[in-house]
C-alpha cells in the first residue's frame, strides 16, 4: 500500500514552500501527497487515545477561490495526481473531522501563527499535540523550501531514538539516499553501540549507515554545524503533558531551534516499521 503524506495547504508564499517541502518528501520516499484546503479555522483530529483540535490562523483562509488551482499547479508540476481531503464528518457545523490514518503528515513550526511570527525556536502547541497524539511521524518543514540529499538519525539511546533509526532505515531504503547517524554522547560511545545491538539493529548499522558521528566534546549546540545542511533530519521526541501544553525532550528542543533542516519527528505513539 503506498504511504500517504496529509498536508494542510495555506495559500500564502509561505504555505507555497511548505507545500513543495511536502512533495519532495514523497518524491524521495515513494509517498503521495493529499492536501487539505481548510474552509475553517478549527479542526479536530480523532488519534487513538486522544482528540487534538487544531486551530489555524486566519492565513490559511487566504484567497480561497485560488488555493486549489495553486495547490494543484505545484502537484501537477511535480508529477502528482492532485489528490484533495474534503471532511465528511463534522462535529459543529465549522468544525470537521480530520482522519488520522495517514503514515506521515507535515506542518510548519507554528500552525497557529502568522508568517511574521514563524521562526526557528517555536513549536506551536498544537504542533506539539499532533506529535505526542499521533501514530505517524511529523515532517516539521523548513520555512522555506530546502531538498535533501542525505538522512540523519539523531541517535541518544532513548527507545525514541531507535524508532527514529528503524524510520531512518526505511526511508534510505524507498529513497536510496545515504543514511548517517549523529550521538551527542554523554556516555562512553560503547554504550551507545552496545544498546544498537542489544535492539538487534548491529547488522543494519554497519550495512546501512554511511558514518556515525559520535561527539565527546563540544556542546549539542556547537556540534550541530556538524549535520549538513542538505540532511532530512530524523529524531525522537517525547512529551511531558502540562495544563497547557507539551514539551519536546530538552535536546529536540535545541535541535529544531538552531537547525533549519527539515526535520521528521517520531513521537512517543509512533509504531516503528522496520
Amino acid at each position: 500500500m503506498i504511504p500517504r503524506l496529509f498536508h494542510i495547504f495555506r495559500n500564502t508564499p509561505l504555505g507555497r514552500e511548505t507545500l513543495l517541502n511536502s512533495v519532495y518528501f514523497c518524491q524521495q520516499t515513494g509517498a503521495v501527497p493529499v492536501v487539505y484546503i481548510p474552509e475553517h479555522t478549527k479542526f479536530l483530529m480523532y488519534f487513538e487515545n486522544e482528540v487534538v483540535q487544531v486551530d489555524l490562523d486566519a492565513s490559511y483562509l487566504t484567497s480561497p477561490e485560488t488555493a486549489k488551482n495553486h495547490a494543484t499547479e505545484i502537484l501537477l508540476i511535480n508529477g502528482f495526481e492532485p489528490t484533495f481531503l474534503g471532511p465528511k464528518h463534522f462535529t459543529a457545523s465549522t468544525l470537521p473531522d480530520i482522519p488520522t490514518d495517514f503514515d506521515f503528515m507535515c506542518c510548519p513550526r507554528s500552525i497557529t501563527d502568522l508568517s511574521s511570527k514563524i521562526g526557528m525556536g517555536y513549536i506551536g502547541p498544537r504542533v506539539r499535540n499532533i506529535v505526542n497524539a499521533a501514530r505517524f511521524p511529523v515532517l516539521l518543514s523548513s520555512t522555506g523550501y530546502k531538498p535533501w540529499k542525505s538522512i540523519v538519525v539523531f541517535f541518544g539511546g532513548s527507545s525514541n531514538a531507535v524508532n527514529a533509526l528503524k524510520l531512518g532505515f526505511r526511508l534510505k531504503r524507498n529513497s536510496g539516499l545515504p543514511l548517517d547517524m549523529f550521538t551527542q554522547a554523554e556516555k562512553k560511545p560503547q554504550v551507545y553501540r552496545e544498546l544498537v545491538k542489544s535492539q538487534q539493529l548491529e547488522e543494519d548499522v554497519n550495512k546501512r549507515v554511511r558514518d556515525w558521528k559520535v561527539l565527546e566534546s563540544g556542546s549539542l549546540e556547537e556540534n550541530l554545524y556538524e549535520v549538513p545542511h542538505d540532511a532530512l533530519v530524523v529524531m525522537g521526541a517525547f512529551g511531558h503533558g502540562l495544563i497547557k501544553n507539551l514539551v519536546f525532550g530538552s535536546k529536540a528542543e535545541k535541535i529544531q531551534s538552531v537547525l533549519p533542516n527539515n526535520l521528521l519527528i517520531v513521537g512517543p505513539r509512533y509504531s516503528a516499521v522496520h
